[in-house]
């Protein structure tokens, strides 16, 4: 596989999990907190995430072959899945969605290592089943070790931007986060298009 895959699998993952937009949840999610307290959170929450996405990666086609399904077939859901997630994004209804499970936890949940931010606000179904479709587009263990160091690198980075999220969010203020989440917003729309066109394709409905 050519290193544009990766980079392609990189932008993807980065742009679904959001770790920019999530800056400012996960301060309001560990409000009041120490600095020791917020770092052990953070390295829980990314550890179960890194967890389920491994999973997924790792035996996410076979559940799939099980039961009957096709790659192709889910790389078209797949991509019908990015493309809602980003309308979301463009249209900001994501984000509130969010707010509205962070503020869901309220005092009932102190820890939101787990729930909500490993997940659904890091792994959620989006991630979940872009690491099914990204290890799915090769073959062999080498291809899938790439997703899986290209999918802890995007948390690698939301672990730095977790470490600096309270600086960064008064940096960015609501403005500059809700920009940068609808240019994010404007890319996943054509990655989306991309995983469509490519599980149409391998149908070979068209030849």
């Amino acid at each position: 596989m050519e290193m544009a895959t990766y980079i392609t699998a990189f932008v993807t993952l980065f742009v679904v999990i959001d770790p920019i937009g999530l800056l400012p949840l996960f301060i309001a999610l560990t409000g009041g907190m120490s600095v020791a307290q917020r770092r052990r959170i953070a390295w829980r929450a990314l550890a179960v995430a890194a967890g389920l996405l491994t999973l997924f990666g790792l035996v996410g086609e076979a559940i799939l072959t099980g039961i009957g399904i096709s790659i192709p077939a889910f790389r078209i859901a797949g991509g019908v899945l990015l493309f809602l997630t980003a309308v979301d994004m463009l249209f900001q209804r994501r984000t509130e969605r969010r707010e509205e499970q962070a503020q869901g936890s309220g005092d009932e949940l102190p820890d939101p290592s787990v729930f909500p931010l490993a997940t659904p606000l890091i792994a959620g179904p989006g991630a979940l089943a872009t690491m099914i479709l990204l290890v799915g587009q090769g073959q062999g263990p080498l291809h899938t070790a790439m997703i899986l160091l290209v999918m802890l690198a995007v948390l690698a980075i939301m672990h730095i931007l977790f470490e600096m999220a309270t600086p960064l969010a008064h940096a960015l203020g609501r403005t500059g986060v809700m920009v940068i989440t609808r240019l994010m917003g404007m890319l996943l729309t054509a990655l989306a298009i991309q995983f469509i066109i490519d599980g149409l394709k391998g149908s070979g409905l068209f030849g």
